[in-house]
């Protein structure tokens, strides 16, 4: 295994593409420890703290601490990925941005150029939340006055996220892998060593009792469970063999191959669950707003019973979130994939699925498979994005009405939870190991067409070379 990864050194242009990721991914580290000017970080730390069990965790995931500090960049990747989302649902309903899509390279750079401008302005209307929020918190979170605050932070993290999105940017076009993915990839591996302090200051105070040996060896199983079924369900796929018929072009023969179409169950990887956590949180982000005079939404007796309900580890907020993911599921896949467009390129080049009809009957075929392996890939999510509420707060069956009081007698860590932060949770981990997949995936593709081994053991070796 060490030769082979000695083996992404030996190839200058590789070698290059690897250490300029590395550089940028450092330069993105290094931001995480600028602060905001003007915030008061003991009261930011506190506040975070008070609030660990709310959404703001999975805010500060995606940061990667940074919205805990509230450094230059504080807000993330999260504006570029939500203006990306944006665009892609109006490819769908807005015709002339259809349009735009099919003219190849020029049309992907001018809605890229429209992305980078809609992140900005996002970037501009979240930072001036945030800046609210601070200086009307009825702790002191910042140092300086609200005059002085409020501009000096949207400046520092609008100009932040934009730095952001040309590193990832940067990452992708002259580097090794998807740099919006690895930026999100670095902000979650960091935070892993502090959750691992976690669990061995639980260790160390027996936070369990005498059970506490047995419940660390039990979750470290559980984690490796849980990567190997990512892994697995992330190289799943659903093969439909395509048959292409023979013809004479000149005087060759072409055609008359077997194949397959490749669908995954997963088509959709992380993205519908970052849709309905998205969806799921923005009630809260209106919650701790005073519309009614001093008082907040959530003390008003109206607003307040709605958002205790929803709030994570009850069993309406599962309930939704459930519900969410697997509507984001199918609506993913509708964008992205077109059986139709499918259906046409095969009966264009003489395909056809044994079996079926060409045309009509194969696009509705393979819109059948791809509706019945959704559900798969939607149910295997929502169980990925219970494991996060499991650990933190459990699900609190005891809270329901009428029917609560059945369910005191489970154990305290099913209803109240073990206490662990997002690190390790389902959500990063289907993240990391998605991310570190498809980078290990790309770097194996530049070392096979350069006749080096690749990773996998199937890979195969055509020439060697060991000359640096």
């Amino acid at each position: 295994m060490f030769e082979k990864f000695a083996n992404i050194f030996r190839i200058p242009d590789l070698r290059k593409r690897v250490l300029f990721t590395l550089g940028l991914l450092a330069v993105y580290r290094l931001g995480a420890f600028i602060p905001t000017p003007g915030i008061n970080a003991d009261a930011l730390a506190q506040y975070f703290n008070a609030n660990s069990s709310s959404l703001l965790g999975l805010g500060d995931l995606f940061t990667g601490g940074n919205l805990r500090r509230l450094t230059i960049f504080a807000l993330g990747i999260m504006p570029y990925i939500t203006a990306s989302i944006i665009f892609q649902l109006l490819t769908v309903i807005y015709e002339p941005l259809a349009k735009l899509q099919k003219e190849g390279e020029l049309g992907r750079r001018k809605i890229t150029q429209w992305t980078r401008y809609v992140t900005v302005l996002l970037g501009v209307i979240q930072s001036f939340a945030i800046a609210l929020t601070l200086t009307g918190a009825s702790t002191s979170m910042v140092t300086i006055s609200r005059a002085a605050f409020i501009p000096m932070c949207v400046i520092t993290l609008t100009a932040g996220t934009a730095f952001i999105m040309w590193l990832g940017e940067q990452i992708t076009d002259r580097g090794v892998g998807n740099g919006m993915s690895l930026l999100i990839f670095t902000g979650i591996v960091v935070g892993l060593p502090r959750g691992v302090m976690d669990l061995y200051a639980k260790f160390r105070d027996d936070t369990w009792g005498a059970l506490t040996p047995l419940v660390l060896v039990v979750l470290i199983v559980a984690m490796i469970a849980v990567v190997a079924f990512i892994v697995y369900v992330e190289r799943s796929e659903r093969r439909i063999p395509v048959q292409y018929a023979k013809r004479i072009v000149g005087r060759k023969m072409m055609g008359g191959q077997s194949t397959h179409l490749p669908l995954r169950v997963n088509s959709g990887g992380v993205m519908p669950i970052i849709f309905a956590s998205s969806i799921i949180s923005a009630p809260f982000l209106f919650a701790g707003m005073g519309f009614f005079g001093s008082a907040k939404l959530e003390d008003t007796a109206f607003f307040g019973p709605i958002f205790r309900n929803i709030a994570p580890g009850e069993p309406w907020y599962v309930l939704l979130n459930a519900f969410a993911i697997i509507f984001f599921a199918y609506f993913y896949i509708s964008i992205v994939f077109r059986p139709d467009d499918i259906a046409d390129n095969m009966r264009k080049y003489g395909g056809f699925i044994p079996g079926i009809r060409p045309g009509r009957r194969t696009s509705d075929f393979i819109n059948d498979v791809l509706t019945r392996i959704t559900l798969v890939g939607a149910l295997y999510l929502v169980i990925i994005q219970m494991i996060p509420t499991m650990l933190m707060s459990g699900i609190h069956f005891n809270h329901l009405w009428l029917i609560g009081r059945a369910f005191d007698s489970l154990p305290n860590f099913m209803t109240n939870g073990f206490g662990f932060t997002f690190y390790f949770g389902g959500t990063s981990l289907l993240i990391v190991v998605g991310v570190a997949m498809d980078t290990v995936q790309q770097i194996e593709s530049q070392l096979i067409m350069r006749h080096y081994d690749g990773f996998s053991p199937k890979s195969g070796r055509i020439r060697g070379r060991r000359s640096w």
